[in-house]
Formats: C-alpha cells, sequence, structure tokens
C-alpha cells in the first residue's frame, strides 16, 4: 500500500465512572485515533497513551510529537508491505511503543479492509468469543469494594479482578473472598511495592488468587524473580514486558509464571503475536490486557485475545463499563457466559462514528506527503 495521509485525533471521553490505580484516579481518558488513508480505503488505530505519564512514560503529548514529527514522514508517500514492513521502518525511533503500536493497528485494519478479512482470520485466532473479566479500582473502603464487585457479578463478569496499593491490599482481597469464595479473583498492583514492602502481600497466598500482577517496578526484573519464589501464587507481569526480548528474559529468570500481553505496551500487534508464541511453546498462559481502549482498540484486543495460548479471561469488558457513548458504531456486549464476541467483518471489524469522534475530539491534523 501507498500511504496517500494520516489523520491524527486527539481525543477524550467521560469515563461512566471514576477508575482508581495506584498511580492515580480518572474520570477521563484521552487517546490518540490514527487514520490511515490509502488507495481509496481508510484503516483505523488506537494509540492508548493517556494524559498523564503514569502507566507509562509515553503521554498523548508526546505521541502527537513522535507521530507528526517522526513516524509520518518515514510512512507518507511510502509503500508500507504490513505490519514487520513497518517495524523495520520505525526502529530508528527509540521506545515508545504505544505510538507505533497505534499506527500498526491502523495498518492491519487496511490490510483486513483490503482482503476482506477480519483481524481475528489474519492473526490466526480460534475463537470466536473470548473469556473476559472486569476490573476495579480502588473503593472507599473494603465494604465498598464488595459492593462494587456483588454489581459486576450481577452483570454477569465471571472473573474479578482488584487494584491493590500499599495500605489497600490484603485486607480488600480478603474482604471479597470472605464475600465471593468461589469467583475467580486477581489483584494488580501496577507496580506500587518494593521488594521490603511487597513481602506484606504474602498472606495473598491464602486467598486462592488466579495470580498478582506486577507488584514490582516495571525495570525490575530481577527482583520479581526473587519475589516470585516467596509465593505460591503466580506473579504475572505487565508494565515490565515491554518486547520480546523482556519476555524471554523474564522466563529465563522465572520472574513471574503468567505474562499479561498489551499490544499497545509491546508496539503491536506483531510483537504480541511472538510473545504469545514464545509463551506458547515454554507452557506459559498469557491473557490480554485493558487500557481503558474505544471501541477501536477493543475491537483489536478481542481479535488477540481469540489465539489459542490466552488461557486467562482478558480486562476487555464490555463497551458500557466504560463509555455511555464510544466512538464506534458498535458496541461490545457481556454474553452470559462472561463473554464477548471477537467482531467478523473485515479489518478491525468496526465502523467508526463519524459524530462521536467529532465530539469527543480536542485536536486534529491531516499529514500528507510533502
Amino acid at each position: 500500500m501507498k500511504i496517500e495521509s494520516l489523520r491524527l485525533f486527539h481525543v477524550r471521553m467521560p469515563l461512566v465512572a471514576p477508575f482508581e490505580t495506584s498511580f492515580g484516579r480518572s474520570t477521563e481518558r484521552e487517546c490518540l485515533i490514527i487514520a490511515l488513508q490509502a488507495d481509496g480505503l481508510t484503516g483505523y488505530g488506537e494509540c492508548a497513551a493517556d494524559s498523564s505519564p503514569g502507566y507509562s512514560y509515553e503521554t498523548t503529548g508526546t505521541a502527537w510529537h513522535i507521530l507528526k514529527d517522526f513516524i509520518a514522514p518515514l510512512l507518507l508517500g511510502q509503500d508500507v508491505r504490513d505490519a514487520q514492513d513497518f517495524q523495520q521502518r520505525v526502529r530508528v525511533i527509540k521506545g515508545h511503543p504505544l505510538v507505533k503500536a497505534g499506527v500498526e493497528m491502523a495498518l492491519w485494519d487496511w490490510i483486513g479492509k483490503r482482503d476482506g478479512l477480519s483481524l481475528r482470520a489474519l492473526l490466526g485466532g480460534q475463537r470466536e468469543r473470548v473469556p473476559v473479566g472486569v476490573s476495579v479500582g480502588l473503593q472507599e473502603t473494603p465494604a465498598a469494594l464488595v459492593g462494587r464487585v456483588e454489581q459486576y457479578l450481577a452483570q454477569g463478569y465471571g472473573r474479578i479482578k482488584i487494584k491493590i496499593k500499599p495500605g489497600r491490599d490484603v485486607e480488600d482481597a480478603a474482604a471479597v473472598r470472605r464475600a465471593f469464595p468461589g469467583i475467580l479473583l486477581q489483584v494488580d498492583a501496577n507496580s506500587a511495592y518494593s521488594l521490603e514492602t511487597a513481602r506484606r502481600l504474602l498472606p495473598l497466598d491464602d486467598l486462592d488468587l488466579l495470580l498478582i500482577e506486577q507488584p514490582l517496578a516495571e525495570d525490575d526484573l530481577w527482583d520479581h524473580a526473587g519475589l516470585q519464589r516467596e509465593f505460591r501464587t503466580p506473579l504475572c507481569l505487565d508494565e515490565s514486558i515491554v518486547s520480546l526480548r523482556h519476555a524471554r528474559q523474564a522466563l529465563e529468570m522465572r520472574a513471574c509464571r503468567v505474562i499479561n500481553i498489551k499490544a499497545g505496551r509491546v508496539g503491536g500487534l506483531s510483537q504480541a503475536l511472538a510473545i504469545h508464541a514464545l509463551c506458547q511453546e515454554q507452557g506459559i498462559p498469557v491473557w490480554c490486557g485493558g487500557m481503558l481502549e474505544t471501541g477501536i482498540g477493543r475491537a483489536s484486543n478481542l481479535a488477540l485475545a481469540s489465539l489459542e495460548n490466552f488461557r486467562l479471561p482478558g480486562d476487555i469488558s464490555a463497551s458500557e463499563r466504560y463509555y455511555s457513548r464510544d466512538i464506534t458504531h458498535e458496541r461490545f456486549v457481556l454474553n452470559s457466559d462472561s463473554t464477548i464476541d471477537v467482531p467478523t467483518g473485515p479489518g478491525l471489524g468496526v465502523t467508526v462514528d463519524e459524530a462521536a469522534l467529532a465530539q469527543f475530539t480536542l485536536a486534529r491534523v491531516d499529514l500528507a506527503p510533502s
């Protein structure tokens, strides 16, 4: 394909309810939407960078800069064959995986539309619907947390993940487990602990959790390896896995027993596929994390999670969990068995609601070959 133009949208969307993690409280979600045009077709992608650098050093501001000033000049007017070709072209740009993943998603969407194939088919996914869970942010009290979990269970979610941080961890998790002894339950620390403070989480071993996600710093594989030896419960790495190389090193060091794959965090769907294959070869289960994506990114996550080794429910959730109005006409609905259908249409399988996109757009720029 010869890329004729890139259109960038800086979007801010209100959340249905505030979402709080160890690194802050959000009432709105920002991201960048990328529209790639070639041969009369438009492919859409989503860069999941947020307004602040809590989860990642990338923000919507840095992403806008990298896209406009560095990635676009490498692509505009060029014949980009596929995702691997794209990755080779952007190798000169160090880091910025969320930006690269957003553009690569648009390429996959365009290729699927050109070839009349769904993203699931392009990736080699097996499932028509994928198991999902819900991520529950920090609440004011353990009792309030139990009440919120009860609401999501009533909606049909079969797996619950709760956010934790120092001072809001064992007691919260124990309260949920006492209230709901049979549910699939896991916790997520978002790097909130040091090696010393993480040892106070050892009582979590008695709560029959699926996993403990990212207790230590994102750049600390070594201490995660030491910590995993102290826990019976599997540790899962999220922020630490930013590339295939990091995944390989984490598994060699036995720093975790589960990996959360987010295509945005690792630089694109092509990179997520490589990590999935590595983990499958070594018998390590993976699952698909979420970053409060719009319908565009949610469609991509569902296609990715249809792959064989995604053996744990993902943080994908129904559209209504986060947004009363989305920027796609399609809204993803929770099935009675705690699954969501994978889109079957060409590319991502969703259509953009232009009116909604315009409503939530803060800034837009159209880029073409000079």
